[in-house]
């Protein structure tokens, strides 16, 4: 059994968080399949790499209708991209019932702020992918969450991105549980409707880090490097309180299933921290890690699993977290500074895909 495998057998899905047609092609992605990946996530700048680099996306570029604007000759490669991985990694979907098997594919960054338009741009790309095992990424703002609400009323699979605080895994978890009562009121079939919350964790460490050497003390020195962790087992002591609590019981026994805590930017940003410390730590049931190629290839190589790893010292990440508080970094406030450096990191990578396709 590798890694990949024990991980699941300990009720985590690995996913990769990479993209691109040569990964397709080349059957690369197939092999990382037969080896238990369960999942693919993409963003903007996994797209504007892969089309950056890619030698096989200039021939369908040169195809494409020189009318058509730079977004839609992006989605045209992209789209066509994402159908094949779903095809690729269909067997999963079916073998899993559908709680595995899917692929990400995130609306424009543009409309992070506008919910309308971000109801209009998923429906679209649902219609366009035209695969069940597809889930349209959407960031957790307060236009966001609105549009969750509604979309997942409608039966739309999502992926919660950019989320970086408890505040927004209560807002997201809510968001999600009234769609999904709004879908059950209306008879709509609960049990094909599937979603992961994305807590994003390297670049808590890389803030909060830095922080805590300019306060300089022994004590804020010794609390470096275990923010992320810390962020993650609260979040998941949060994820069972509400979906194995009795307010979702209702949904449970019709079939509804629990939005899965998802880890993700779990790629080291510290090289003097272990490769692996956004992934060993935070193994357990009924989660989801999705590693960039160089983390996947770690875990492989020389990953550890012991059990349930992320609901073990969730006493301690509290305290941690409580420690942080106690030295005046407020971690709801820095997770909407950190929610809004990732849109824009989002937003200029976009900027650039267009730049590209155009």
């Amino acid at each position: 059994m590798n890694p990949i495998q024990a991980a699941r057998a300990a009720g985590q899905q690995i996913w990769l968080d990479n993209l691109s047609r040569a990964l397709i092609s080349s059957g690369e992605l197939a092999r990382f399949i037969e080896l238990g990946v369960a999942g693919v996530t993409t963003n903007p700048a996994i797209f504007h790499k892969a089309i950056a680099e890619g030698q096989d996306y200039r021939p369908a570029l040169a195809a494409m209708d020189a009318s058509l604007g730079a977004e839609a000759r992006y989605e045209g490669l992209v789209i066509e991209d994402v159908q094949r991985a779903c095809d690729v990694i269909r067997p999963v979907f079916e073998a899993s019932q559908g709680d595995a098997g899917y692929v990400s594919l995130e609306v424009s960054p543009a409309l992070a702020d506008d919910e309308a338009g971000t109801v209009a741009a998923a429906r679209r790309l649902r219609a366009a992918v035209a695969r069940d095992n597809l889930l349209v990424k959407i960031p957790a703002t307060a236009a966001g969450v609105g549009a969750i609400e509604t979309l997942t009323g409608e039966g739309v699979s999502i992926n919660v991105t950019l989320m970086f605080s408890l505040a927004h895994v209560e807002a997201v978890a809510g968001a999600y549980q009234r769609g999904l009562e709004k879908l059950a009121a209306a008879g709509g079939d609960v049990t094909r409707v599937r979603s992961v919350a994305s807590v994003f964790l390297s670049r808590w460490d890389s803030l909060i880090d830095k922080q805590l050497d300019e306060i300089g003390t022994p004590e804020a020195l010794a609390l470096r490097g275990k923010a992320g962790v810390a962020l993650a087992r609260q979040a998941y002591q949060r994820y069972l309180a509400r979906f194995h609590g009795a307010g979702f019981a209702a949904l449970a026994a019709k079939g509804g299933r629990p939005q899965s805590m998802l880890w993700a930017s779990t790629g080291t940003k510290n090289a003097a921290y272990p490769d692996l410390m956004y992934v060993e730590p935070l193994i357990g049931p009924e989660t989801v890690n999705t590693l960039p190629d160089a983390t996947l290839a770690a875990f492989i190589d020389h990953g550890q699993v012991s059990g349930n790893t992320v609901a073990q010292g969730a006493d301690a990440a509290a305290a941690h977290i409580a420690a942080l508080a106690a030295l005046g970094l407020d971690l709801d406030v820095l997770g909407e500074r950190l929610q809004q450096d990732g849109l824009a990191q989002f937003a200029t990578a976009f900027g650039k895909l267009l730049e590209l396709t155009a």
